[in-house]
């Protein structure tokens, strides 16, 4: 088996747990308030991270923690939105609408670049407007507050992604994310000193949820993203990252007894669509780059 093979598998175990960690949060949300929840997951994945990175983590530059300080406070916004969401929504209406990122992402990129969206993107668009329209909308034409929490938070994610291509550029990637756990921890620890009590869990499921997200959720996936996608491309990356929405449905039907329906079959199906075209455009446009160059370098 090839590197790109192993670290293509390794994507999927990270995806297959990042669907998981929306059944540990409505599992933590049972024990604790949101913000105890956050500063618990990103507190805990901080701490392991540093153990193993140490090194990289010693002589880090002001800019580092700038840009760390930036992207750990969209990381927040988006842990807290998710779990404010998860109060009033379903886990499998969670992942299809936190998917949305696939499809803003190349928008929110061809607004700043004055552009129209391609035609690729625009049947995306359209494609998770219907999607989410047939998940969210309810006979009486209304939406529930926590698939409104959860799209917001879509938004925040996407603007994390944008600058985060641009600030791994010019700082060390590592110590860059690792800082980025710690930041998001002190702006859930100072939100939860205004408006909660900082507590732990009282109950095993409480602890169970916590230590799921913190470790296995948070520390892990990081710490596997960051070595897998070494070896992979950021189209495979994409594409993986796809499936993220049904892993979560799957897991929200067996511990949480969600329903799979024909609406989330639906919807679901219409949204992953949408993806898979703004990956798969982004697929044809990187290998058209690269044979261009390999072609100009030729001649």
């Amino acid at each position: 088996m090839s590197l790109q093979s192993k670290a293509n598998i390794l994507m999927v175990i990270v995806t297959m747990f990042w669907g998981l960690s929306y059944t540990f949060m409505v599992m933590g949300l049972e024990a604790l308030e949101t913000y105890n929840i956050v500063l618990f997951r990103c507190a805990m994945a901080f701490i392991v991270a540093s153990l193993i990175f140490y090194k990289k983590m010693k002589n880090v530059q002001t800019k580092t923690l700038l840009y760390s300080a930036i992207q750990g406070f969209l990381l927040f916004i988006v842990f807290s939105l998710s779990l404010f969401g998860l109060e009033t929504t379903s886990v499998s209406n969670a992942g299809f609408i936190l998917s949305l990122t696939v499809v803003l992402v190349p928008i929110f990129i061809s607004i700043m670049d004055r552009k129209l969206p391609s035609r690729a993107v625009t049947f995306a668009v359209i494609s998770t407007m219907v999607g989410i329209s047939i998940l969210t909308i309810k006979e009486s034409l209304s939406f529930q507050p926590g698939d409104l929490l959860v799209a917001i938070a879509a938004v925040a994610y996407s603007i994390y992604l944008i600058l985060n291509s641009t600030f791994t550029k010019s700082v060390e990637s590592i110590s860059y994310g690792v800082f980025q756990l710690g930041f998001a921890a002190i702006f859930a620890f100072v939100l939860c000193l205004m408006f909660e009590t900082p507590s732990f869990p009282t109950t095993s499921n409480g602890w169970l949820a916590i230590i799921g997200l913190g470790l296995i959720c948070t520390a892990f996936c990081f710490i596997a993203q960051t070595v897998a996608q070494q070896y992979t491309t950021p189209t495979h990356t994409g594409l993986i990252f796809s499936i993220e929405p049904i892993f979560a449905a799957i897991f929200a039907m067996i511990f949480l007894g969600e329903a799979i329906t024909a609406r989330l079959v639906l919807g679901g199906g219409f949204i992953l669509l949408g993806n898979l075209v703004a990956q798969i455009e982004q697929f044809y446009r990187i290998r058209f780059i690269s044979n261009h160059t390999e072609q100009e370098k030729a001649a």
